[in-house]
């Protein structure tokens, strides 16, 4: 058995997760350019053990030497399953084949995912309510059923006598560097990154449940994935102001050009727009980590997408963008569309029939054919005063 150093949160908590530093890919759509890391936390009591959430699937050795290495022969009596998505609950069959006697602890919903997706026999589930406590001894474990943050079936565990509050993908980051936030100079970019992705969609439910734990006496947050955060305010304010919904005086440019024509035309919006004070975030679809533009869709207020016609629609990876908006539901208000065509135009018709589906005001379509000559570069600083008007109001 390999011997570990195991951080200790407080007394009785120690962290006991894993660190993925060559995976690059989440979900088949998250980029991953730093890792990620599957946070469990070992809550040992002075009359029984949980462990709070487990590994991806393939880190179930690391995991197992650690809680023995703590452990020793003493057994664990319980595995508290905040979110049953493998890469927190992976490891329940291989924790309960060394442990076969610990209980899964999951809400209702949670419970039977624990029976389809993990095998876990009907008589070894315990469903917790909000509200619930379990007494480990000197240790309370209090559960706050937070659904849909972003599984129906989410919780967060509260480690009373300690104030260490365990929120599994709730304020969250992806990288496997670092064990505590205030290290991380970089934090805010991340979290928010992360937040655009993954919290982004549910802003509704976010809001709800950091309404759940306002009066916590909160020490320490750990999330499952990424560092652990020991100073809260800065964690707790940013996840307030993203799940209102506030916005910054900001647009969001996001194109993808094949001759240029199109390009020219974001461009000139980006520069129009930076002339008339309002800040300006550029992406070429193309070259840019999807991370990046879900990070600053988290609150810019408009959002312009450039693509071209290709065969007589809007080309594929505008069409993505585009969808990638509608499915992420960010909280910005108005939306412009920049396009051009060689002999047929249609992604006009294609992108009315995605961004339709959202909230967005459509301050203005522009579709050119051929190049951006300097009388089209015109109308886009039209556009563009029209784009501030409405930010400005």
């Amino acid at each position: 058995m390999q011997r570990y150093w195991i951080p200790e949160l407080k007394p009785g908590i120690h962290f006991v997760g894993s660190r993925d530093w060559d995976r690059r890919m989440f979900d088949a759509l998250v980029p991953l350019p730093e890792g990620t890391s599957y946070n469990a936390y070992l809550v040992v009591g002075s009359e029984a053990v949980a462990l709070v959430d487990t590994v991806n699937p393939g880190f179930e050795p690391e995991l197992l030497d650690k809680v023995h290495q703590i452990l020793g022969d003493r057994p664990l009596d319980y595995i508290v399953m905040n979110h049953a998505e493998p890469d927190h609950a992976g490891g329940i069959p291989a924790v309960r084949k060394r442990y076969p006697d610990a209980q899964v602890l999951a809400t209702r919903r949670g419970a039977d995912m624990a029976g389809l997706y993990f095998g876990v026999p009907e008589d070894a589930r315990q469903v917790v309510s909000d509200g619930d406590n379990l007494n480990l001894g000197d240790k309370t474990l209090r559960f706050i059923e937070a659904p849909m943050l972003h599984w129906p079936e989410t919780m967060f565990t509260y480690v009373e006598e300690d104030r260490v509050l365990l929120t599994c993908d709730f304020f969250g980051s992806h990288t496997a560097a670092g064990l505590f936030s205030d290290e991380d100079d970089d934090l805010i970019p991340r979290m928010q990154r992360y937040f655009g992705e993954i919290m982004m969609p549910y802003r509704r439910m976010g809001a709800r449940a950091l309404g759940k734990i306002n009066d916590l006496d909160i020490d320490i947050i750990g999330p499952s994935h990424g560092p652990v955060h020991r100073e809260i305010e800065p964690v707790l304010s940013r996840y307030q102001s993203w799940t209102r919904g506030d916005m910054a005086n900001k647009v969001l440019i996001a194109y993808v050009s094949m001759w240029g024509s199109t390009r020219a035309m974001a461009h000139q919006m980006a520069q129009s727009l930076g002339d008339l004070g309002v800040e300006v975030r550029l992406y070429d679809i193309l070259t840019t980590d999807t991370a990046e533009i879900a990070r600053d869709l988290v609150d810019a207020k408009a959002i312009v997408l450039g693509a071209p016609t290709v065969l007589a629609g809007m080309h594929p990876v505008g069409v993505n963008a585009a969808n990638l908006v509608r499915a992420l539901r960010p909280p910005a208000s108005y939306a412009a569309v920049l396009s051009s065509h060689g002999w047929s135009g249609g992604a006009m018709k294609q992108v009315e029939e995605v961004l339709g589906a959202t909230d967005l005001e459509m301050v203005g379509y522009l579709d050119i054919q051929g190049p951006a000559t300097a009388e089209v570069l015109a109308q886009v600083d039209e556009l563009a005063e029209k784009i501030a008007e409405r930010l400005s109001g």
